[in-house]
């Protein structure tokens, strides 16, 4: 059986959350749940589910949380027991084949990294998130790993990204853009300017830049950029979307007429909901890791932390690392990481 190593002390909505959605995964999918955080407190939400295959169920004692306002590398050392940081080790030691946290972003990225090490010809990990366009789901990274980027990061995220969009989307020769204010290359600043040169001489299917309007108009698979303006694209698009529902259903149900509307519509909506709801998806692979670490929003629902464990699931049955590693292997490398030996 494969176990997923699950941080139950990320997200907003607590451990219960957390709790609900592994369960529910381990219910579905031929997998088992290595529960990470106060043992006493996980064995009282385990305890909420009486049709739980205990079997199924593990729970490692993890009694320190890191706080969404410290900083992660601080925080860390200062915490041993911090549940992301058990929960890595856990992976590292062969206890679960991946990692699934809706906590502290960089204190994840920053446990898995030491936990796992990098791919060979990867300096920096990325977070992939998978997006709707008009023309169906796209990846975007980074969005929050890497926040200081140099144009040869941006390459190897396209490289990855490409692998990613193979194994998971399904598309055999994904188009690459690059996130900039322009079409022009001439457009962006010094590290887009510079990516481009990189990118048009890859021999990745690199379809040019791409302006932020047209991020969701389908224009390529796999969407690069530094970790800072992605997270602030993502972070804008959830903000533009829970806006547009908020004003759609007050305009469908302020008036009689437009309430019974509303009933016709409502199927629309709920297709227009799952096509843009980011807790179809679970969470954000981190990629470039010798290991598999999925990132959950800190809102996840329990159908998102479900969704997010599933994935792991399929990630750590397929092989998905090897896969990766190949792509990256028969891609292109920086020079500076070519040599350097897998951690």
């Amino acid at each position: 059986m494969i176990w997923i190593a699950v941080d139950t002390m990320g997200g907003d909505e607590g451990p219960a959350t957390v709790v609900d959605g592994a369960l529910a995964a381990s219910r579905h999918f031929d997998l088992g749940v290595a529960l990470v955080g106060p043992a006493g407190r996980l064995e009282a939400e385990v305890a909420r589910h009486g049709e739980a295959d205990l079997a199924r169920v593990r729970i490692i004692n993890a009694d320190d949380v890191v706080d969404m306002a410290e900083s992660p590398a601080a925080a860390l050392r200062r915490k041993p027991g911090a549940s992301i940081r058990v929960a890595a080790a856990a992976v590292a030691r062969g206890e679960a084949a991946a990692l699934f946290s809706a906590g502290h972003t960089g204190a994840t990225v920053m446990a898995a990294h030491g936990a796992f090490g990098m791919l060979l010809g990867v300096d920096r990990p990325a977070l992939a998130a998978t997006i709707p366009t008009r023309r169906g789901p796209a990846v975007l990274l980074d969005v929050g790993a890497s926040v200081e980027c140099r144009p040869a990061h941006l390459l190897q995220f396209a490289v990855m990204g490409t692998a990613y969009v193979r194994v998971v989307i399904g598309v055999e020769q994904p188009t690459v853009a690059l996130l900039s204010i322009g079409a022009e290359e001439t457009k962006g600043n010094e590290l887009t300017r510079e990516a481009h040169r990189l990118l048009k001489a890859s021999p990745l299917a690199f379809a040019g830049n791409l302006e932020a309007r047209d991020l969701y108009a389908g224009g390529a698979d796999v969407i690069v950029c530094d970790g800072f303006t992605g997270n602030v694209a993502l972070k804008v698009s959830e903000g533009l979307v829970e806006m547009v529902e908020a004003r759609l259903r007050e305009e469908l149900s302020s008036t009689l007429t437009m309430r019974v509307g509303s009933l016709l519509t409502r199927r629309a909506l709920r297709r227009f909901r799952r096509k843009v709801d980011y807790s179809e998806y679970g969470g954000a692979p981190l990629l470039g890791l010798a290991g598999i670490a999925i990132v959950g929003h800190g809102r996840s629902s329990a159908k998102a932390v479900r969704n997010a464990v599933a994935m792991a699931y399929r990630f750590a049955s397929s092989g998905f690392i090897d896969r990766v590693e190949r792509d990256i292997a028969a891609g292109v490398a920086s020079p500076t990481t070519a040599s350097v030996p897998r951690a």
